[in-house]
């Protein structure tokens, strides 16, 4: 019977609030007519006695919550009124509400996007259903600088044999071969790898069927299957596409799956054959051979074991090869394995830079929250008169804190709201910066997790801008229905309370301002750099000859002599080259040992990084030639082999001697190369690195399967790219060219990294300054309306408008210069984190400290300037008859 009663009471308060609002219309009319006599008594007219008890009741709305929540309406229905009421009052202040509503979406839009991309990259694990027991194994030897090494197919065999901890090895290596069968010849970038390969990970075809033991076979059919970002692009996702054939190496290849969309790692293949079907990896002699090492491996561990328990493992097995094969291995080189886990491999280069980026949202989000907390406390002030009369009407403590607390929360959903469509907005962009990093960059995307941490975000704003000012009830008593509600004073806590966030606001801002200005810094540093070579006018292509036709060196170099010699005929063009490699395109070092005739034996040969390109290369990059001479066309098979050395490796292998005319070997002496020239140094692998060691050999004598076109224009290079790759096909009409593009352009994707990374926390910098320049301007303004009084005292007594522009401007330069004096030190133990992201810049370098504490000032002065002035022009005749 008591639940029943309990039922029925709720059922009337949740339907009886007409009835509630009629017996409130009553008691209200009653007390305003008795409100209205006293000032009729006290000589007002029946109008104005009107109006001013209306304004004494501070409104009809206040009072009908009050008495709501002493009917004791359910929970769920206060906080329903609640939330109608604080829409109701958000409405009433257009202005307030649009400067909270945009400064907290810009906070929780950052967080937004940047969790996202760090969810997909860190949080989440790897989209392979054995992704978290795949290991990514190295072979090294630290001592020889030999650190992230490929196995040999026999090597691999012995990890493979005499491991316990793995349930298998796969192997992997990438090569570059030519698809025909289509309207025009392709090079398509093909991963070649174990039958098993896609089981360890846990891959399941899309379409078809996944490799089998038998295509592993020694004269199996060759098949092969398609990535599926490679069938979207170049079969417009035809799922017909299973079972059709295309010839390759002079083999026909059977397509028999589509993968499905994945992260690839180490590189973005466009299809994927068995190693047998590759014709160097079944080289009899390369499956033979210990020392041809151009395999990668993976390694799928045991459940339940650990990562140590692996590594482990491995060094025993290396250290049974060693014993076995001590001249292959020797024992002060070091030779070991080193297993890491996928996923930690993949994320390692995007890791320090998402942190960051990261941490330089939430100090935007922080700083977001500061402001609207200090105006929240400015609005309170404002609106003590009412919450005093809704005190006075008998609403608790705890109801003004959870009214205010409701309009706080209005304001983060609405934050929230608008800053998920500016996530939204910028997300693909995130994601094509991210890619730049790491493969996973392709996975980030507003899931259900980014919307739970959206939420949380709003919850957490919610309360830290709306808690501190709902908690502060210092002004809201009864003696205020007496005072003006505009004139209401500040306590001092209250203004020490809003300094402090101030403070603190300028004191992130700062250290966010220091972090953009090193990057900036470090990045102005990298345009700088000078790589050795000049990229304007240069076009750039990759061919890479079919192995079954061009099977002997003469036909190679036939074929590259005689496209060059067409290209360089061409209008427009200045000269025209063939190299192995070209800087700064990200291809991988080819580093070989040799011998210095005539040189004592070390522990260890020297070793160097080798390049081969045809002899106007040095010309058309404007590589300077600072000793002895170029290749010229008399450098050919028959006569004597030479090479040409890098200042680098001049001084490093030779020293004070002059290298020209010295020799060197790099097959033990039994034939001898002779230096011809020094050139200037090149930054091969990326501006932000040294010039490596290099020799350079003569295409002629050493012709290339894989090359790079390298032609100097006149004009735009990319103008003439059609023609070139027509007099490819002139040359050969099932010869691909790929990767066209300008050096100028791979130039700026060398450091698009790098500059992506400042733009965004130069983004975060803008924002942090803006909103923390707002938040001293609101501050002044705030301050300058409660002393206005005191404003016009001071004038009245004789001071000039120039004394109280001073006062208001030292006012809030101080607050600046302390929450500068808290960045700085925040700043410099923060900036070390930056280290690796910088080139040629200290952390704490001076110059940027002084520019960034210089721009911050200048905009807390020109934030404090307007409240100032209007300081200044206070009339005090109108000032002592305010209120």
């Amino acid at each position: 019977m008591s639940a029943l009663k309990i039922f029925f009471k709720r059922l009337r308060g949740i339907f009886g609030k007409e009835r509630a609002d009629r017996e409130l219309g009553e008691e209200m009319e009653s007390h305003l007519q008795m409100q209205i006599d006293d000032h009729i008594r006290a000589g007002m007219t029946a109008e104005q006695a009107r109006r001013t008890a209306l304004i004494q009741l501070g409104g009809i709305e206040s009072a009908k919550e009050n008495y709501r929540d002493q009917r004791g309406l359910p929970s769920l229905e206060n906080l329903w009124h609640d939330l109608r009421f604080g829409l109701r009052t958000l409405r009433r202040n257009p202005g307030f509400t649009f400067i909270a509503v945009i400064t907290l979406a810009l906070g929780i839009g950052a967080n937004t996007a940047i969790f996202s991309a760090v969810n997909a990259v860190l949080l989440k694990p790897l989209p392979y259903e054995n992704g978290e027991r795949i290991a990514v194994l190295h072979q090294q030897a630290p001592r020889a600088g030999f650190l992230k090494g490929s196995f040999s197919v026999p090597e691999l065999l012995d990890y493979r044999a005499q491991n316990r901890t793995l349930d298998a090895i796969v192997e992997y290596h990438s090569m570059a071969f030519i698809l025909l069968g289509r309207a025009e010849p392709e090079r398509v970038l093909t991963g070649v790898v174990s039958w098993s390969y896609f089981d360890a990970f846990g891959i399941k075809p899309l379409l078809g069927r996944p490799f089998r033991q038998d295509d592993e076979q020694p004269g199996a059919p060759a098949v092969l299957l398609l990535n599926y970002e490679y069938w979207i692009r170049s079969f417009g996702g035809d799922p017909t596409i299973v079972g059709r054939t295309f010839t390759m190496n002079d083999r026909l290849h059977t397509v028999v799956g589509v993968l499905p969309p994945m992260p690839q790692y180490p590189d973005e293949n466009d299809v994927y054959m068995p190693t047998t079907a590759c014709p160097f990896r079944s080289d009899p002699m390369m499956i033979k051979d210990r020392t041809d090492r151009m395999v990668g491996a993976f390694g799928l561990m045991k459940p339940h074991v650990s990562a140590q328990q692996v590594q482990s493992d491995l060094s025993s097995v290396a250290s049974n090869l060693q014993h076995a094969y001590g001249d292959i291995y020797p024992s002060n080189l070091d030779f070991s394995v080193a297993a890491t886990a996928l996923r930690d491999e993949m994320t390692q280069d995007a890791r320090p830079t998402m942190l960051v980026l990261l941490g330089a949202a939430g100090f935007v989000l922080l700083i977001a929250c500061a402001n609207v907390t200090n105006l929240n406390l400015a609005r309170l002030v404002r609106r003590e008169r009412e919450l005093s009369i809704r005190s006075a009407l008998g609403a608790t403590r705890a109801r003004l804190f959870r009214q205010l607390l409701a309009e706080s929360l209005l304001l983060a959903i609405a934050g929230a709201v608008l800053g998920w469509f500016f996530a939204r907005g910028g997300v693909g962009l995130l994601a094509a910066y991210v890619t730049r990093f790491t493969p996973r960059g392709r996975e980030i995307h507003m899931d259900a997790s980014v919307l739970l941490f959206t939420l949380v975000v709003t919850v957490l704003v919610s309360l830290v801008s709306g808690s501190i000012a709902a908690l502060d009830q210092r002004g809201i008593r009864v003696g205020n229905l007496k005072e003006g509600g505009a004139q209401s004073t500040l306590g001092k806590s209250r203004k020490r309370l809003r300094s402090a966030l101030i403070v603190c606001q300028v004191a992130v801002s700062f250290m966010l301002l220091i972090g953009a200005g090193l990057m900036i810094r470090s990045f102005m540093n990298l345009q700088h750099v000078d790589p050795g070579f000049v990229p304007v006018n240069v076009l750039t292509m990759r061919i890479n000859l079919n192995f079954t036709k061009y099977d002997n060196a003469d036909k190679r170099r036939a074929f590259f002599e005689d496209l060059i010699e067409k290209v360089k005929h061409q209008p427009g063009v200045i000269s025209a080259a063939a190299s192995m490699v070209f800087p700064l395109n990200g291809s991988d070092p080819m580093t070989n040992n040799f011998t210095i005739a005539g040189a004592q034996p070390g522990p260890s040969l020297p070793v160097a990084d080798f390049r081969v390109v045809s002899p106007d290369y040095f010309t058309a990059l404007h590589i300077p030639v600072l000793a002895g001479r170029a290749f010229t066309q008399s450098d050919r098979p028959g006569s004597q082999d030479v090479a040409i050395v890098n200042r680098s490796a001049a001084r490093r292998f030779w020293g004070n001697e002059d290298p020209i005319g010295k020799k060197i070997s790099t097959n033990n002496g039994r034939s001898w190369i002779q230096i011809v020239g020094v050139v200037g140094d090149v930054k091969q692998y990326g501006l932000d690195k040294d010039a490596s060691n290099e020799i350079y050999v003569a295409l002629a004598q050493a012709p290339l399967l894989g090359a790079a076109l390298i032609v100097k224009t006149a004009a735009e290079p990319l103008s003439i790219a059609r023609r070139v790759v027509e007099l490819i096909y002139e040359v050969d009409p099932n010869q691909p060219a790929a990767r066209i593009q300008s050096l100028e352009q791979v130039r700026a994707d060398s450091i698009a990294a790098p500059r992506l990374t400042t733009n965004l926390l130069g983004l975060f910098a803008v924002l942090a300054l803006v909103i923390a320049a707002a938040g001293i301007g609101g501050v002044m303004a705030l301050s300058v309306s409660q002393r206005t009084q005191e404003i016009g005292v001071r004038m009245a007594i004789g001071a000039w408008p120039a004394e109280i522009l001073r006062m208001v401007l030292s006012q809030g330069l101080l607050l600046t210069g302390l929450g500068v004096t808290l960045g700085l030190v925040g700043a410099v133990a923060l900036t070390r984190i930056l280290h690796g992201l910088l080139f040629e810049v200290s952390p704490v370098d001076p110059l940027t400290f002084a520019v960034v504490a210089a721009v911050l000032g200048g905009a807390a002065l020109l934030a404090c300037y307007l409240p100032a002035r209007r300081a200044a022009s206070v009339d005090p005749v109108i000032a002592l008859r305010y209120e």
